[in-house]
């Protein structure tokens, strides 16, 4: 099995840029893990990694490698969890990224109790709004709101009704009055998110009648992290349009409060997104069915 104990050490070198971190996470030496990286390079006849007395960076052999030992671990975790049939103990590193709002507010404590369960499972969290490369970033699945513009990548879906919806703080409408529809919202302060440097400024909505209106806000607050225009509506700064699964918590505690109600939002369908089928590792699967039970348990949106 030294091979295989090779194998992780080089990936989790790459990952954190650094032989004796790595070493450190996995309770080995340093002395022993610079020997087993020797080891599998003298194998490989490759030159896996750069070294200064700085810095460890991979060579263009290791970039090339380091897919290829990814997936042969994560085959061979996959093989000794069928072994033990469906009630495997889940085991190995899980990679996630999400957004930041429902990553932080939502999403946080559902991992938790999913570790809780398989106490032998690594979590790697990556919360940022940016759209991930799935194909070349060190990620499992990405959590994201909304269809993949690459039809090759395979969306499974976790809230497939879920929508964005008007919220603002109870203290910024008192000072500024309710709306009486999407209409009156060039009146108001807009809170409002820019993504990949495209900067939100239409907010879509369809009547009781399905008639769909486009209204072009405006405000004095843009931001790229989803979580800071939320932060920025709960302090009472102005109107946002999020997704519901982002503010649920905060109009269930009465922080927010939903405007217009009956005119529906752009839907934001939440889907775990993932190259290709074959990636789904047993512990993407058991993460997908227990997050789609805790997103099946969030209350609807008003408006239903």
């Amino acid at each position: 099995m030294k091979a295989l104990a090779d194998l992780r050490l080089f990936i989790r070198t790459a990952d954190l840029g650094s032989l004796s971190a790595a070493a450190r996470q996995l309770d080995v030496s340093a002395a022993v893990a610079s020997a087993a990286l020797k080891r599998l390079e003298a194998e490989l006849d490759a030159r896996l990694f750069v070294r200064s007395t700085r810095s460890l960076r991979l060579t263009t052999e290791g970039e090339r490698f380091l897919g290829h030992a990814r997936e042969a671990l994560r085959m061979l975790d996959e093989g000794s969890q069928a072994l033990h049939g469906d009630h495997a103990e889940l085991r190995g590193e899980l990679r996630i990224s999400a957004p930041s709002d429902v990553g932080r507010n939502m999403l946080l404590p559902w991992l938790d109790a999913f570790c809780e369960r398989h106490p032998r499972l690594q979590l790697r969290l990556l919360l940022s709004d940016s759209v991930v490369d799935v194909y070349r970033q060190s990620v499992d699945l990405a959590l994201r709101y909304g269809l993949p513009p690459d039809s090759g990548l395979v969306a499974l879906p976790l809230a497939p009704n879920n929508r964005r919806v008007l919220v603002a703080a109870p203290a910024y409408l008192e000072r500024r009055g309710l709306l009486a529809s999407p209409h009156d919202l060039p009146a108001h302060n807009c809170l409002r998110f820019m993504l990949a440097d495209e900067l939100h400024t239409q907010w879509r909505f369809t009547s009781a009648a399905g008639k769909g209106i486009a209204i072009g806000v405006e405000g004095d607050r843009i931001s790229d992290d989803g979580d800071m225009v939320r932060r920025w509506a709960l302090a009472g700064l102005g109107i946002t349009n999020k997704s519901w699964l982002d503010v649920v918590q905060d109009v269930a505690a009465g922080r927010l409060q939903t405007l217009c109600t009956d005119w529906i939002g752009e839907a934001s369908p939440l889907n775990i997104i993932s190259p290709h089928r074959r990636l789904l590792s047993p512990a993407v699967r058991g993460l997908r069915a227990f997050l789609q039970t805790h997103c099946a348990s969030v209350p609807p949106p008003p408006g239903g």
